[in-house]
């Protein structure tokens, strides 16, 4: 009685010893299989991929977001999908050398710049705009008038009320010629025959410069040819602000 009970008791010891090792051996290949799931949305999963990252190993799931590899047990394995945050498990081999799980991903939310979008004109609308761009006249003495009431020409050319018209006049005069010439720039970025962003647009038209007798009479041809070599003169003397542009593209 007494050894057979020292039997088993051995035996139990080898047991508990043992095991360890023989699920280690028996487990050096574990299966690894599960589904990654967006519980807000059901789509598919074009670009899943598995990696162990112990090994620096990786395979592609499929589309329905199911996948299945092998890897050592205490392994670390990644699942990267394409505008989802990364998720991480540790594999842990159960009595079948398997270990199966679904992982719960979550999309990353992108905060976009607002974008204003603004109605285009055609080439031949600007153009036509481009022609008509005048000055508007302020009321002021003229010819004949000027012998007939001097008192009212000096006056005319010396108030403060006749400058400030003149000046108003010439600054929406001013502001029409860069409305003009941010419709064309709009009409060029769209069509990519120049890169600039809308941001940049009045810095690129100050810097531009433009003959207002040129941008009345030219030819589309001839704007586009002017634009083009100014806005490369502009970007040499300001790189900063064409970085991001290179970048997207």
């Amino acid at each position: 009685m007494y050894f057979r009970l020292m039997k088993y008791v051995f035996l139990l010891f080898l047991l508990i010893y043992f095991t360890p090792f023989l699920k280690s051996q028996s487990c050096d290949n574990v299966l690894v299989k599960g589904s990654v799931i967006d519980t807000l949305q059901n789509k598919g999963f074009y670009n899943l991929m598995v990696v162990n990252t112990s090994t620096k190993r990786g395979v592609f799931g499929r589309p329905s977001g199911r996948f299945s590899t092998y890897a050592n047990e205490g392994d670390t394995i990644a699942l990267s999908v394409e505008g989802y945050y990364k998720s991480l498990f540790i594999v842990k081999a159960d009595s079948n050398c398997q270990f199966s799980t679904n992982v719960y991903i979550e999309s990353i939310v992108q905060e976009q710049e607002t974008v204003i979008i603004y109605p285009q004109k055609s080439l031949k609308k600007i153009k036509e705009e481009r022609e008509e761009l005048s000055m508007r006249e302020t009321r002021t003495v003229k010819g004949v008038n000027i012998i007939q009431s001097p008192i009212t020409a000096l006056y005319e050319r010396f108030s403060k009320t006749a400058k400030s018209k003149r000046l108003v006049a010439a600054m929406e005069y001013q502001d029409n010629i860069t409305a003009v010439l941010k419709e064309l720039l709009r009409i060029y970025v769209s069509q990519d025959v120049v890169v600039l962003q809308e941001e940049n647009f009045e810095e690129f038209i100050n810097f531009l410069n433009i003959d207002e007798a040129f941008l009345k009479t030219a030819t589309d041809y001839e704007l586009v040819i002017f634009i083009k070599g100014k806005l490369d003169h502009f970007e040499y003397l300001n790189p900063a602000l064409f970085e991001n542009l290179k970048q997207k593209e």
